[in-house]
């Protein structure tokens, strides 16, 4: 005897019994349907983008001091990068610090959230590139070039820092200190607080 398909309820659209199926690596997906006619509907849903992908995509945020960020569980909270894998949960769900993400740093880690050094083996957290410091030890944090920092703030004074922790600029607040922190002197004798 003929089996009978499973009908649909009358003024319900999607009443019928699915049997959703894996297809393929990259996250196809298709859901098989019956009809109020008997008939057979296949619906195929196509991403052509793996799962890590998708994971990375939507967390991609803008902090509230304009950094690019991670986006927690609630949609509404935006980390720091440097507060995603710190050892210590900042939201609420515990996502930025997962094992998924934080284990192989920094390749599982989105590519928004680092900036490669000018020696690729060294990498920072995005938000610490632009700062004034130097963080990558080569100053290819603080370069134009590099990593498209603007010139030096209204806070900063430009020179030759003779430190190492500075790279084109030093703070105003060394300014007239008594300690030479420009090679040229400029620090002592020229900027203004």
């Amino acid at each position: 005897a003929a089996r009978r398909a499973p009908q649909f309820t009358r003024g319900s659209a999607f009443a019928a019994r699915q049997r959703p199926a894996r297809v393929g690596a990259g996250g196809s997906t298709c859901a098989l349907m019956s009809g109020e006619s008997g008939s057979m509907i296949l619906f195929l849903f196509i991403f052509n983008t793996t799962r890590s992908s998708l994971f990375t995509e939507s967390r991609l945020c803008t902090t509230a001091d304009n950094h690019t960020g991670f986006l927690c569980n609630d949609r509404i909270t935006c980390l720091l990068p440097s507060r995603v894998c710190d050892s210590s949960s900042d939201c609420g769900s515990g996502e930025d610090e997962t094992a998924s993400l934080c284990n192989n740093l920094p390749k599982n880690l989105p590519g928004y959230l680092i900036f490669r050094c000018g020696n690729p083996a060294i990498w920072i957290y995005s938000n610490y590139k632009c700062n004034g410091i130097n963080n990558c030890g080569d100053c290819s944090d603080e370069s134009y070039t590099l990593a498209s920092c603007p010139s030096c703030g209204s806070d900063w004074w430009t020179c030759t820092p003779i430190l190492f922790q500075y790279c084109n600029c030093v703070p105003k607040s060394l300014c007239m200190n008594g300690a030479q922190d420009c090679s040229n002197w400029s620090d002592e004798y020229a900027c203004v607080k």
